[in-house]
């Protein structure tokens, strides 16, 4: 008899990282450090059949890899101050934001976790749901 054992989140972002042997993969692995670096609280999450969510007190963003960007999608984006002009997607939308990351983009860590911290504030900030 054998036993299956199920993949963390962490696990399943991992290997998906590494399965992107291209410019995608060290894009969402630098992406994810700094979302990661941002706060100590955040979890990561694998949902929609494929894609690593990031959250505390609620989704910040979810990662996917296209064939031509890694995108970068902040659930409540449209509510976030952006200081530092990251966001260049989606910007017509009323809650969404994205960061688009194309080959040879860099990715300012510093400003990326200014608005993953704008995000939990976010979040920290709306009523809590009575269950």
């Amino acid at each position: 008899m054998t036993t299956k054992t199920k993949e963390t989140a962490a696990q399943l972002i991992d290997a998906k990282i590494e399965k992107l042997d291209d410019w995608r993969g060290k894009t969402l692995a630098s992406v994810r450090k700094a979302i990661l670096a941002a706060d100590r609280e955040i979890v990561e999450e694998w949902k929609w059949m494929g894609s690593p969510v990031w959250s505390r007190d609620g989704m910040i963003a979810v990662g996917n890899a296209h064939k031509d960007k890694v995108k970068l999608t902040f659930s409540h984006g449209a509510s976030l101050a952006d200081p530092d002009k990251l966001f260049n997607a989606g910007l017509g939308g009323k809650v969404w934001r994205a960061i688009d990351f194309s080959e040879g983009d860099k990715v300012d860590a510093p400003a990326l976790k200014t608005l993953v911290r704008a995000a939990i504030a976010f979040n920290q900030s709306k009523p809590k749901k009575k269950r």
